[in-house]
């Protein structure tokens, strides 16, 4: 598979700050870190969307996904209001993360600490066609949790 280039652009806030990396060399997401001026508490129950201190330009044709970090979610219940969250190809601000404190302590997010990961996956172009019927399917109309499992 040919590699995509995916430019990004520090910002002042991002200086000392790692840019998004892999972690391991099998690791299908990049670890992004916070780019906060001074340490920020997130309350159970709230929410802080936390500055990553850079921009990018993601080619047309793909988009970029901000997923939770399972570490800090399965020990601090911290994790992404909108998981996943999209970045489209054509924005061009500061990446933010969307972080809510699903646990029972204040949590404190420091500068280059890893809050999210992000993946940067293919978006197929799409027709959209309106018709009057669908294929039939094994399941049909069941919804949540109708599955058969």
């Amino acid at each position: 598979m040919t590699p995509i280039t995916l430019q990004l652009r520090r910002l002042p806030n991002g200086q000392g700050i790692d840019l998004p990396k892999r972690m391991t060399g099998g690791a299908a997401g990049f670890d992004l870190c916070a780019a906060v001026a001074e340490n920020t508490v997130i309350h159970p129950g709230n929410i802080r969307a936390i500055p990553c201190g850079f921009a990018m330009a993601i080619p047309s044709g793909y988009e970029a996904q901000v997923r939770p970090r399972s570490g800090l979610a399965s020990k601090s219940g911290i994790t992404l209001i909108n998981s996943p969250g999209t970045i489209d190809a054509d924005y061009r601000g500061e990446v933010m993360v969307p972080l809510i404190n699903h646990g029972r302590s204040d949590f404190v997010v420091t500068r280059g600490m890893r809050i999210a990961q992000m993946l940067v996956l293919p978006v197929p172009e799409v027709e959209i066609r309106e018709v009057e019927t669908l294929d039939e399917t094994p399941r049909g109309e069941r919804g949540f949790g109708h599955t058969g499992h």
